[in-house]
């Protein structure tokens, strides 16, 4: 999703509100790298949004809003046999195709390309069979087409720092939960001189796992903007976005590093963000 909050408000001859990073993404075993190995994932996300919501959590009026985001993303893990730390090394990269369709008061355009890529190493832990950590440093890179008279971008022309922690207990047979921390440090749009606010997301899903490799739970995300947007080194009051979302989750694992995830979400108290509905799909194939 990438860059679906920054369409929105691009409406509003506004840059701020979205977010170089795709909150609400992933789902289980977000803490929890495989063994040392190539491993591809392939998200699919589905959302779509009928309202803009202002600083109070108030729908913006704008006539015929309508956003919708088909994004496919490939997430390449090597992990490593290296020692490091006390765990082993790991790296990916996230390499999204974004369609999105934006309609606002009697103006309409879609865009499709490569998004912005994320990239980055991690050291993952194993402190037992149920209980695993990931901490890392992902990058952003602008990658993405941006044109800054457009309504809306795939890309958002800057790049952004995210340093990470997650956590993950798994069990064939009982609880399950995940938690994702991420800081996302914005740089700034040199097209524009504007620079959206540094963030704080939590990712997390929970469930209870039953039959051979079935858990069923919740998932979704928390976020909430730190500092406020600047333009031109100004700051920029009532700009700061937060939001968050639930919704039912479903993880089948065959026990051989294939795993299907699929959830849906709904989201709920958006700020300075567009506010939707999800569906979300990730399957790991290892090789």
């Amino acid at each position: 999703m990438l860059a679906l909050t920054c369409a929105a408000l691009t409406a509003q001859a506004a840059e701020g509100g979205g977010s170089t990073y795709a909150a609400g993404a992933d789902n289980f075993l977000l803490g929890a790298v495989p063994p040392p190995g190539l491993y591809v994932l392939q998200f699919a996300n589905f959302y779509e949004a009928d309202r803009l919501n202002d600083s109070r959590g108030e729908a913006v009026p704008i006539p015929g809003f309508s956003l919708h985001a088909n994004v496919t993303a490939t997430r390449i893990v090597w992990s490593s046999p290296y020692p490091v730390w006390g765990g082993n090394l790991v790296a990916h990269a996230v390499l999204p195709v974004v369609n999105l369709t934006l309609d606002a008061g009697g103006a309409s355009q879609s865009k499709t390309g490569l998004g912005d890529v994320t990239f980055g190493p991690a050291v993952a832990h194993h402190y037992s069979p149920n209980l695993h950590s990931v901490v890392g440093f992902d990058l952003v890179a602008p990658t993405g087409r941006y044109n800054k008279t457009d309504m809306l971008n795939v890309g958002r022309n800057y790049w952004s720092l995210q340093p990470l922690f997650t956590m993950a207990y798994t069990d064939a047979q009982g609880f399950n939960g995940d938690f994702k921390a991420t800081l996302n440090l914005n740089r700034t749009n040199s097209a524009t001189r504007y620079r959206s606010g540094n963030e704080f997301i939590l990712d997390y899903a929970a469930g209870y796992g039953f039959g051979p490799g079935w858990v069923a739970g919740v998932s979704g995300y928390y976020m909430r903007q730190l500092s406020d947007d600047t333009l031109n080194g100004v700051k920029l009051p009532d700009r700061k976005g937060r939001g968050a979302s639930i919704g039912p989750s479903l993880m089948y694992n065959n026990g051989k590093g294939w795993i299907l995830t699929a959830k849906l979400q709904r989201e709920l108290g958006e700020r300075n963000r567009a506010q939707g509905h999800a569906l979300a799909l990730r399957t790991t194939v290892p090789f």
